[in-house]
């Protein structure tokens, strides 16, 4: 199937669309990018032609990533037509490469040109992308398989183990791949044997017989190993596949090792060499490492088993299940199968996107705010921060005293321990300068200069050294957020089921990573600042690249200064408790544990609780509190706290979630126009200023992080008015993109 993308029809399309008929392809034709990606997830061509000649029409580049994030595209072939330019220089492919083209087409109209490149892609590309999705078949005949299957490099390092393996072993694979297969303790005897086994292979011979190798746990097994050479490259050996079963009579651990070494000695029994079959599988998924010399040094031996010793607590979950299902009936032992396949993934908080895969806003915020980026070798560099000169103290105007604020920013402030509270009328009354005003009465309220010994005009200092290094130019991320996120905290901090549950130094860590969470924020997401090669990327090795400067900035703004120093006057201890509660909750911010915190919470924390209110022990005090007093929870119940306060915006009355929206995305709009300024890979396509739905991109962030968060929240703190306002603001998207909108309000 051929989809072709071309916004008027002329000879090119028509010359493609000739092609198809004559090559007998079924051919559609899209005018827009939406409509083309809409066609595509409906029938998943295999070959997609995009027109690139005219970018007044779409932008091509932008379209192909847009593809490219659905997984129905992992097998795609698409191809770019380019404008044919005879009088300049040839332009570089990479940049096309990188959007996603599997490779391009100089525009040339005649018909048969494009028949021509239809029948190479057809046995060329398109038949490598069929032979592809067949491997994905047997790699499931592979982990399916009750036999245990190892498949080595040439110089035996693992790359490949099934489930089956890891039954037997007692390991996981994420233990193993990578891994040069290590020695178990053997006897001189035993080693005669293992140089037999390796004669044998190396010349490209099949090997069969028996040998103990050593479980994980230090468990010894005797298996039934066949082990296969596979020639590849050059027709040399490039990989091992080792394929075992334990004996029957697995108790008689007592066979000696000689016995096996004299049945390994004859090619008519035990030990059968077969010619190497020339069509064996090449299993081109996994790379060979190495050279001859190198394989001569490491003399690893396909029959040396696993004798790894470190023993993590999920391994031990694993061991325990796998024991259990030996002495169980079948349906159970088939459903700890299951829960064993969901311990063994990386992300066991992370949802499966599955048919939201195909919702290109909800793939483009996960994959904008939830990754590290695309790692990419590049010229360009994004410098942030690690050179600039940031505000301090004694560069900036003396603050005035609580007592003295102008009577139109005390009004501002009147209803301020409201939820409804107007932080942008607050923002207006003090010429975008809100976080010090607000931070000089949310902090008085809750005693912060008493618990921290410091006077209020240390307080004021910092305040106005914090605010001042939140950068004025970002639509979203500046100190109007911040006060708005602190406003947040202050709200929950005074719901009583939080009362309960915290201390005062918690609520003082509250209050104060509230403050700092996004300070000195570029605008710009983590995404953007690794793919960009930024300094603070390398500085933090591309993980939690902002939450991780925002925290150490705060305290190297606070402690560089004595005038604004709020913690001088703290005992060390105290202090070093409160650094950690602050870093940890700057840290819960970032959006890549989004799913973990919250499972974690529910599971901690709703869950406990909901079963204690079903038993009738609501009036039990000391059984609650048992659930919310432990250390580990009350760490839970405050990165939830930061996290809901972060992300509020929608559950705030409508023209403030309205306000919020409009900024989030003129961020988002200035992220994308820069990534394409400087030929960086753009990781959230959906957002350009010229075809972004507004409406679609909050629904999809509503129902993708919101719901479900502020669900459990809510089910912790009793917030009817927040769930009420996020319910009328999902009503009010919804009759936008009803109507096919994409802007944040109706036409009048």
């Amino acid at each position: 199937q051929v989809l072709l993308v071309f916004a008027e029809e002329d000879e090119q399309s028509n010359g493609f669309r000739w092609a198809c008929d004559k090559a007998g392809f079924r051919c559609n034709i899209a005018r827009t990018p939406q409509s083309a990606l809409e066609c595509f997830l409906d029938k998943h061509h295999d070959i997609i032609i995009i027109d690139h000649r005219h970018s007044r029409y779409f932008d091509a580049e932008a379209l192909c990533r847009s593809i490219r994030t659905t997984k129905a595209s992992e097998n795609t072939v698409i191809i770019c037509v380019v404008q044919r330019h005879t009088d300049r220089e040839e332009s570089s492919i990479l940049p096309l490469i990188s959007a996603g083209f599997t490779r391009r087409y100089v525009e040339n109209s005649s018909r048969m040109a494009c028949y021509n490149e239809l029948i190479q892609l057809e046995f060329g590309q398109v038949q490598a992308q069929f032979k592809l999705r067949a491997c994905n078949s047997l790699f499931t005949a592979l982990e399916k398989s009750q036999e245990a299957i190892e498949i080595t490099s040439e110089d035996h390092v693992i790359q490949y183990v099934n489930p089956a393996f890891e039954t037997m072993m007692g390991y996981q694979i994420g233990e193993l791949i990578e891994k040069e297969l290590t020695e178990v303790p053997i006897n001189e005897k035993k080693a005669d044997f293992l140089d037999t086994i390796n004669s044998c292979i190396k010349i490209g011979k099949e090997w069969q017989g028996m040998y103990y190798a050593k479980k994980k746990n230090g468990d010894s097994i005797q298996q039934n190993v066949k082990i296969l050479p596979v020639i590849g490259q050059g027709g040399k050996i490039r990989h091992y596949v080792s394929i075992s079963r334990l004996c029957n009579d697995n108790n008689k651990v007592e066979k000696t090792c000689e016995c096996i070494q004299a049945e390994s000695q004859t090619d008519t029994q035990t030990c059968r060499h077969k010619d190497m079959r020339k069509g064996s599988l090449d299993v081109r998924s996994t790379t060979s490492r190495g050279s001859d010399g190198i394989s001569q040094r490491r003399r690893s031996s396909m029959a040396r088993v696993h004798s790894m010793t470190i023993e993590a607590p999920i391994t031990k979950v694993i061991n325990i299940i796998n024991a259990a299902q030996e002495s169980s009936p079948m349906p159970v032992a088939e459903a700890l199968d299951r829960a064993l396949e969901i311990l063994r993934t990386t992300e066991l908080y992370s949802p499966q996107l599955g048919t939201k895969d195909e919702d290109p806003h909800t793939s483009d915020l996960v994959g904008g705010l939830m990754t590290d980026g695309l790692r990419r070798l590049s010229g360009n560099e994004y410098i942030l921060s690690a050179k600039q000169t940031h505000q301090v103290a004694g560069s900036l105007s003396s603050p005035i005293s609580l007592n003295d604020i102008p009577p139109r920013i005390t009004q501002a402030m009147e209803n301020e321990e409201q939820w409804d509270f107007d932080i942008f009328e607050l923002e207006a009354a003090t010429h975008k300068r809100p976080l010090v005003y607000l931070g000089l009465k949310i902090f008085a309220r809750f005693g912060i200069c008493e618990f921290l010994n410091c006077s209020e005009s240390t307080l004021r200092s910092w305040l106005q050294v914090i605010e001042a290094n939140y950068h004025s130019s970002n639509s979203y991320h500046n100190s109007t957020h911040s006060a708005d996120v602190l406003h947040a905290t202050a709200y929950f901090l005074s719901k009583e089921r939080v009362k309960q549950t915290l201390d005062p130094i918690d609520e003082v860590a509250a209050l104060i990573a509230a403050t700092v969470h996004d300070v000195d924020h570029p605008g710009r997401t983590n995404s953007f600042l690794c793919n960009a090669g930024s300094e603070l990327a390398i500085l933090y090795n591309d993980t939690a690249v902002l939450e991780s400067h925002h925290a150490a900035l705060a305290f190297q703004l606070t402690t560089r200064d004595g005038k604004c120093n709020i913690f001088k006057n703290m005992e060390r201890n105290e202090y070093r408790t409160l650094r950690q509660v602050i870093i940890d909750m700057v840290l819960a911010t970032e959006m890549t544990k989004h799913f973990e915190h919250v499972n974690k919470f529910v599971n901690s924390i709703n869950k406990p609780l909901a079963a204690l209110e079903e038993n009738g022990n609501n009036g039990d005090g000391e059984s609650i509190k048992t659930v919310l007093r432990s250390p580990e929870n009350r760490i839970l119940i405050k990165r939830m706290l930061i996290k809901c306060a972060d992300i509020s915006n929608p559950c705030r009355p409508r023209e403030q979630c309205i306000e919020w929206a409009g900024r989030i995305s003129e961020e988002y709009f200035a992220q994308t126009d820069e990534e394409r300024r400087q030929g960086l890979p753009v990781v959230m396509p959906v957002f350009d200023r010229n075809t972004c739905s507004i409406p679609k991109s909050q629904l999809s962030f509503i129902d993708y992080f919101i719901i479900d968060m502020f669900d459990a929240w809510d089910a912790f703190a009793d917030l009817p008015n927040l769930m009420e306002h996020l319910n009328n603001n999902i009503k009010y998207w919804k009759g936008l993109d009803g109507r096919n909108l994409r802007v944040l309000r109706p036409p009048p």
